[in-house]
């Protein structure tokens, strides 16, 4: 072997090897399944096409990626399939924006030309997270790349979505849904954010019908509190609790509601708390979701009074209990036909204040629902949608996780799972946008529906005539109805049984193995692709098949203080900036990018230059993988430290380094290709064993989805083993003249081929830096293959595993410890040899030190070894102590007796000072009168501190100066 170190730069640079690298796999095809072994599937959650790399999409994809790279190397044939998400509303609003630039309104365009802008969007710059994912070393089957509006997706969605309306499970009804006013649409729970504000509790009179009527303490009217006044003008009840003692005898009455005068009843319903407010709760089933269930339980009418800009109508909407409308004959309140909600609510105030029925107003901390693209307030609102009946659904769905076809990792989220899909609600699945997946469905001048495929089919099947004129549904549908079938529309499924059958590409990975989530989505997207899977797909026996077989479920990624990374906060982290490195000024720029409230920005960039004043180092794509695996404890939050990233980092200089140290010692000299253990001694059994137990413990980490366990097993065996002692152990054997070459031969091909493993082992983790090394070291062991990332993953050898190997060792690193923390407390330089006398040894541990003994001498540098009897005296020496066994290294002979006493007494000095500041302050009867008890007793207790010292150190300095 010769010019092997010159393969390896002299430093590690992380963004040379990750580009080389990166390219090289996907140009020659390594992410694509291989066709042989059993299947292993992993889908990527889509992200939206809009989007950007944040922290959660990094650790998500790192977890992903060990997973794929792990299975792939097993043998399996493994996909990943890649893709990403239309992402309706946020494409749109992005795209209005643009066009906003231009004083363009998409209005303006019309439909076909407002989506045609999206498109060319979505092609010129749509698919940057695409490009991030890469950057992270993502290793999924690009060629199979896929787009929720690409043409077979599209056509998915269609046969879904007339299938379950012919089998009665899409319906068309008018619901509550959370409306946005800015972008007229239904928005999901998950589009919705609570944010905490301050507001106000409003306590309004509400007079009986009959004036004889009164409460208990002699009023005609109740205090009615609400945080929105506004919707009073659609109010259909007054609600108390019906174990409520101070109303009960008010239920069936009526009050008359203020402004409008109509009478509305008061109802008993165990939903009002007794505790809060007044105990009485105005209920407007039109405007609240909570209140929209009560009504449905008391059979109340449900009154909208607002448009869709959430502005007051003129003539309110009379929906009665089978969601039927009724003529509008509610009239809206004179000057109040309309006004913006929010006008009106400060009208109706006023005029509450004029005519004496505002009782008071106190302030009141809420969570206000906002959009989270338009941040405007959410209005509840009943409007025409399309629903799909779940119920029906969602019971196979319960079952499949019952029975345990399908498994949560963590096992906890199941209950959360359960808890979900036991209380499930039919499902709003259209929205008022132009971007997305239209409805397949068409109404004649009579409003009559029809759903098909497209006009030419539903013309046919109901018998059309090209005279009757159809016009298609505007919506589109919710995102989240084509994302729930990505599972199988992926892979191809376009319902055609037939056709079906001859996809080997779906028969091969669907069910897929493993999803990767967070919790936050387990209702909204896994429980939805669970239903509809079960619905569609199914096996060739005719039961259901499930979309996969295991949810590993991982937490949100926090700052280092346990706070949730958002803008508002300014403590967000890219994770390309961790790979990259950013600069101050850039990151700053970021962080206060966008944000409109001066005073924010300020703070955000004075915190931001506070904690990063150099800015970001770049750590590379190894380092923070790594990071995101080793915090991967299943289920639970990680808080992301930049310590960590650094340490990681070291880490992967480390194993550069210790290859670079390994490969200039073996230049020119012979390494054996073939193992001969009759040639090993203690350090290679050792390694070996050791190499087997961290390899069984990194697969059981991976079987059971604790990353963090496969990581902290790695960078264990790693640094704290191979390179802090077996390299070390193998320098003695190497150095030495008298030792055969055979054998040299074979400590080298030993330090080589655990090596090897070993970047192997760590290669879905860190797949840059192994494959790197690995094309220098495979070749020298005579290994073949073109990428580690399709050698075989190095799995437990039982029979290598030596445990009395491994318990020689351990006390051989305990002495050698021993010694070295002697050495240190000594002053003694490492050159010294040292004499060494051990006490309280058993005749098993004679036995162990016997064999240990020319290791231990020359990695210790010991010059010699006695065993003292168990009740002799030693001399005056220093000490420590391995279990029941005392390791002493003698003084005499070792140390300037004159130069020891001298720092001694510089030391007793400096304790003596000390002790004797708290005896005065202790003596001070105007300090010990004063001060309060605990501090007194802390004085007290530092001064018997600094007594012991004095006596030990005085100790010390006797023995000495006996020498």
């Amino acid at each position: 072997m010769t010019d092997t170190a010159q393969n390896i730069a002299t430093t590690y640079d992380p963004t040379e090897i990750e580009n080389k690298w990166y390219q090289t796999w996907e140009e020659r095809g390594y992410f694509k399944p291989s066709g042989k072994g059993d299947s292993f599937c992993i889908m990527i959650p889509p992200p939206n096409v809009t989007g950007s790399l944040h922290m959660g999409h990094g650790f998500n994809n790192a977890i992903m990626d060990a997973l794929t790279r792990y299975n792939r190397m097993m043998g399996k044939n493994t996909l990943w399939q890649p893709g990403t998400d239309h992402a309706g509303i946020a494409t749109q609003m992005v795209v209005e924006r643009q066009l906003a630039a231009e004083n363009i309104s998409r209005h303006d365009l019309g439909r076909e030309k407002f989506i045609e802008k999206i498109w060319e969007w979505k092609e010129q710059s749509g698919n940057t997270i695409t490009r991030q994912i890469r950057r992270l070393g993502s290793s999924v089957d690009w060629s199979r790349e896929r787009f929720t509006m690409d043409e077979g997706l599209s056509n998915a969605v269609k046969e879904v979505f007339v299938r379950l309306h012919e089998d009665g499970l899409i319906y068309r009804g008018k619901r509550l849904v959370n409306w946005d006013p800015k972008f007229h649409t239904a928005l999901s729970d998950l589009e919705v954010e609570s944010i905490e504000e301050k507001g106000s509790l409003w306590h309004f009179k509400y007079f009986f019908e009959n004036q004889a009527t009164t409460t208990k303490d002699g009023l005609n009217y109740l205090v009615v509190a609400t945080t929105r006044p506004e919707t009073l003008l659609g109010d259909s009840a007054v609600a108390v609790h019906p174990e409520d003692e101070r109303y009960a005898h008010l239920i069936g009455q009526n009050i008359v509601l203020p402004i409008t005068g109509r009478l509305v009843p008061i109802v008993a319903d165990e939903y009002v708390e007794k505790d809060f407010g007044t105990g009485c709760v105005k209920i407007t089933p039109a405007h609240d979701f909570n209140d929209y269930e009560l009504g449905k339980r008391h059979q109340l009418p449900l009154i909208n009074i607002f448009n869709k800009n959430a502005e007051v109508l003129a003539e309110f909407e009379i929906i009665n209990k089978a969601g039927e409308q009724i003529s509008s004959h509610i009239t809206a309140p004179a000057d109040y036909a309309g006004m913006e909600r929010f006008a009106a609510r400060k009208k109706l105030v006023e005029q509450a204040d004029a005519e004496g029925w505002l009782d008071k107003i106190d302030p009141y901390d809420l969570k206000a629902p906002r959009g989270d693209r338009s941040g405007v307030i959410i209005e509840p609102l009943l409007t025409d949608q399309w629903y799909v009946k779940i119920a029906p659904l969602a019971e196979p769905a319960i079952d499949a996780v019952k029975d345990g076809r399908i498994k949560f990792v963590p096992e906890q989220y199941t209950n959360m799972y359960m808890a979900w899909m036991n209380n499930i609600q039919d499902w709003c699945i259209s929205r008022q946008l132009w971007w997305g997946h239209r409805i397949p469905a068409w109404y004649d001048a009579e409003g009559n529906i029809y759903v098909g495929r497209n006009e030419a089919e539903v013309r046919s099947k109901h018998n059309l005539a090209d005279s009757v004129e159809l016009h298609q549904d505007e919506d589109v549908l919710d995102t989240w109805f084509s994302s729930a079938l990505w599972t199988f529309s992926t892979l191809g499924w376009t319902g055609d049984i037939e056709k079906d059958k001859l996809n080997d590409i779906l028969k091969t990975f669907h069910p897929t193995d493993v999803l990767v989530t967070g919790f936050d989505i387990i209702f909204f997207w896994v429980a939805r692709m669970i239903m509809m899977t079960l619905h569609f797909m199914k096996n060739e026996d005719g039961t259901a098949q499930v979309p996969f077989k295991t949810v590993y479920v991982h937490g949100l990624v926090r700052d280092g203080e346990g706070q949730k990374m958002s803008k508002s906060k300014g403590n967000v982290l890219d994770p390309l900036d961790l790979i990259d490195g950013v600069d101050l000024e850039s990151l700053v720029q970021k962080r206060t990018f966008g944000l409109m409230n001066p005073k924010q920005a300020a703070k955000i960039e004075k915190s931001t230059r506070k904690e990063f004043p150099g800015g970001i180092n770049a750590y590379g794509t190894d380092a923070v993988r790594f990071t995101f695996c080793a915090l991967a404890n299943t289920g639970r939050d990680i808080k992301f430290d930049l310590k960590r990233v650094e340490g990681y980092r070291n880490f992967c200089n480390k194993i550069w380094n210790a290859t670079r140290f390994v490969l200039m010692n073996l230049e020119g000299q012979t390494v054996a290709q073939v193992a001969r253990p009759e040639l090993w001694e203690l350090p290679e059994q050792w390694i070996i064993s050791r190499l087997q137990k961290a390899q069984l413990a990194v697969q059981q980490a991976f079987e059971t989805y604790r990353l963090d366990l496969a990581a902290q097993a790695i960078y264990d065996f790693i640094w704290n083993e191979y390179c802090d002692w077996y390299v070390e152990l193998t320098k003695p054997v190497l150095n030495d003249a008298a030792v055969s070459e055979e054998r040299k031969a074979e400590v080298r091909r030993v330090l080589l081929s655990v090596l090897e493993q070993s970047l192997r082992l760590a290669h879905p983790l860190m797949p840059y830096l192994t494959e790197e090394i690995w094309q220098t070291l495979a070749p020298m062991l005579g290994i073949s293959g073109d990428t580690i990332m399709t050698a075989q993953y190095p799995v437990c050898d039982q029979a290598q595993i030596n445990d009395q190997a491994e318990a020689d060792m351990q006390w051989l690193q305990g002495l050698i410890g021993a010694v070295r923390n002697i050495r240190g407390e000594m002053g003694l330089g490492n050159a010294r040899l040292l004499p060494v006398l051990l006490q309280n040894i058993s005749d098993a541990e004679k036995t162990q030190i016997a064999r240990i003994e020319p290791l231990f001498k020359a990695l210790a540098k010991v010059e010699s070894i006695e065993i003292l009897a168990n009740d002799q005296q030693p001399p005056l020496s220093s000490s420590s102590v391995i279990g029941h066994a005392s390791v002493f290294v003698p003084m005499k002979g070792l140390i300037d007796p004159k130069a020891e006493l001298g720092r001694l007494q510089k030391d007793f000095d400096k304790v003596q000072k000390q002790h004797d500041q708290i005896a005065n302050k202790l003596s001070n009867e105007g300090f010990v009168s004063k001060a309060p008890a605990a501090v007194v007793e802390g004085e007290k207790v530092k001064l018997a501190e600094f007594a012991d010292q004095l006596s030990k150190i005085k100790l010390s300095m006797e023995q000495i100066a006996a020498l």
